[in-house]
């Protein structure tokens, strides 16, 4: 079993776990319960990377943690550092940082649009009755 499932009323409900093409769409229920898991992942995704930014500020540049959470949250959501640098160590953290904090951004979008493109293209699909 994936680790990415949540066992619900005999029902594998999951971010991973979509209708096949002969299957009818989902219930609104399930629905909801995947865009649940699916925003639970993306609050997770963002809290880890916020709180390895924070680590990194306040161990690489000495910053406060007030600080710190101001810089990495900066960075994690596209805006840029706020704070100047002043040791080679903390630049490179900043700058290793910005690319994980690209990619964790882009994935958490990915977890949460998911549910939402596939059921789309899922009504399509049931509604225009192609059954091959």
């Amino acid at each position: 079993m994936s680790p990415l499932f949540v066992k619900y009323r005999d029902m594998r409900i999951g971010i991973t776990n979509f209708e096949t093409r002969r299957e009818p769409l989902a219930t609104r229920r399930r629905f909801v319960t995947r865009m649940l898991i699916a925003t639970g992942l993306w609050f997770a995704l963002a809290i880890a990377g916020l709180a390895i930014g924070m680590a990194g500020y306040a161990w690489f540049e000495g910053m406060s943690v007030a600080d710190a959470y101001e810089n990495a949250a900066m960075i994690l959501s596209g805006m840029g550092p706020v704070t100047e640098l002043k040791s080679t160590a903390g630049k490179v953290f900043a700058g290793t940082y910005a690319i994980f904090s690209g990619l964790v951004i882009v994935i958490a979008t990915g977890f949460v649009l998911a549910p939402i493109f596939h059921r789309v293209l899922h009504r399509f699909h049931v509604e225009s009755g192609k059954n091959d």
